[in-house]
């Protein structure tokens, strides 16, 4: 799996979800439960995970909708 983005945007992190969903990419968010870790105050970032295949199509799609990829 690659890192396609990290931020800490829950938001940002719904909407990149979805596209990939309608264009049949799946994905998987890590870092989901930090916010127990971190007392909910949004510092740790979260990340999204995609298959290497799917990468290239991934970045075009997030792209095209205007969606910063950042992932350091």
């Amino acid at each position: 799996m690659i890192e396609l983005m990290r931020t800490n945007d829950i938001t940002l992190v719904a909407f990149a979800k979805a596209l990939l969903a309608a264009e049949g990419i799946t994905c998987f968010e890590l870092d989901v439960h930090m916010s127990v870790m971190e007392g909910s105050i949004g510092i740790m970032p979260r990340r999204l995970m995609i298959a290497e295949r799917d990468v290239f199509q991934a970045r075009a799609i997030l792209r095209d909708n205007d969606v910063e990829i950042s992932t350091s």
